[in-house]
């Protein structure tokens, strides 16, 4: 569904939770395939696009204050490092556009709470507490949980984005903020756009560290720019991660099985079709797996490595940082603020009278 302001045109539209620090997971299902999607689009003159800190989403599960504020700073460098350009798209911070929050409440207001009921992260919540003798279903969940879809919705619906690029667990809540924009179109006045999910099926997820999916939850992630402390050098922590990938006892000489090994599968993301062969081939040959350690970390390295001073120089100049993400403030703010008027009118907030 259109409205008159969002016909015809494509707006993309990315949040980056603002808890960890982004690793080589991240750049490769995510950093790498949106800036590159956004930029098509802008070149091709069909659409634009805006990349957001969701810094209010940290805060249902994370209650660390440092945390928060050191992972805002490190996501930020790392998406302007790797090549997003904060003039061509709308790049700011959730938490610097007021507008978000009102929407997510008069959103609340019409939302079912039986759609929130039907969430999988509350769902999953509540089965494992259900499976404790003694405890109450809803122990532990609090309502930022419960009604994080209503403030995914209003993050999308505030800029009438078209096209959100997600993963496949975040598909449930692109429809929900679709029924939620439905809802309210139809008891009010047709303001928002619903949007569509895009899933790219080609995105590989990558294997972490000890064999299970890379993710911070697990600690078994490869870092793409250290720890995010400038005083450590993010080549030699690059290496020493690579280096820790789990592997079998095989000897270097054996012929190796390319396709269930993580070190392959890791490559495989950073390697052309000729490469991804070539060292397929090694493997079928027998390889010693520090050599083929010492292969894809200059492989990763090789894609990595212009980014890096980039990213030191923003980790070291945090006012400058600020400075971009005020200025995307300013830019999304010129958009939340006329399209929040339209739905305050729409819902009966407006002035008694005009004043002199």
């Amino acid at each position: 569904m259109s409205t008159p302001d969002t016909a015809n045109k494509k707006r993309i539209l990315t949040g980056i939770t603002t808890t960890g620090i982004p690793h080589l997971g991240n750049y490769v299902g995510s950093i790498r395939p949106a800036i590159k999607a956004a930029n098509e689009a802008i070149a091709r003159g069909d659409g634009d696009a805006f990349f957001f800190l969701a810094d209010f989403h940290a805060l249902i599960k994370c209650f660390d204050p440092d945390e928060i504020h050191r992972s805002t700073r490190a996501i930020a460098a790392t998406w302007l490092a790797c090549g997003l350009d904060p003039q061509a798209v709308t790049f700011y911070r959730q938490s610097d556009i007021p507008e978000i929050p009102e929407l997510a409440w008069i959103l609340n207001c019409s939302c079912a709470k039986g759609l929130m009921n039907r969430a999988h992260a509350y769902k999953s919540a509540v089965d494992m507490n259900t499976t404790k003798p003694d405890t109450d279903p809803d122990f532990g969940i609090s309502m930022g949980l419960f009604s994080y879809p209503v403030l995914m919705a209003a993050d999308i619906l505030m800029f009438n984005a078209t096209h959100v690029p997600v993963g496949k667990d975040q598909i449930q809540h692109i429809e929900m903020a679709r029924d939620i924009a439905g809802t309210f179109n139809f008891k009010y006045k047709p303001i928002f756009t619903e949007p569509c999910a895009v899933v790219d099926e080609d995105t590989p997820l990558l294997t972490g560290l000890d064999g299970r999916k890379m993710s911070k939850s697990y600690g078994n992630t490869i870092p793409l720019f250290g720890d995010g402390n400038p005083q450590i050098d993010p080549k030699k922590a690059l290496r020493k991660a690579v280096m820790q990938i789990v592997t079998n006892s095989q000897a270097p000489d054996e012929p190796k099985d390319p396709d269930s090994c993580t070190i392959f599968e890791i490559y495989r993301a950073f390697a052309t079709k000729d490469e991804i062969a070539a060292l397929a081939d090694r493997y079928r040959q027998g390889i010693g797996w520090g050599e083929a350690k010492e292969i894809l970390f200059n492989k990763i390295d090789g894609e990595i490595a212009p980014f890096r001073e980039r990213y030191n120089h923003l980790m070291t100049n945090p006012k400058e940082l600020e400075e971009i993400l005020q200025m995307g403030a300013q830019k999304a703010r010129r958009e939340s603020s006329k399209r929040l008027e339209k739905v305050r009118k729409a819902i009966g907030i407006k002035p008694l009278a005009k004043l002199k």
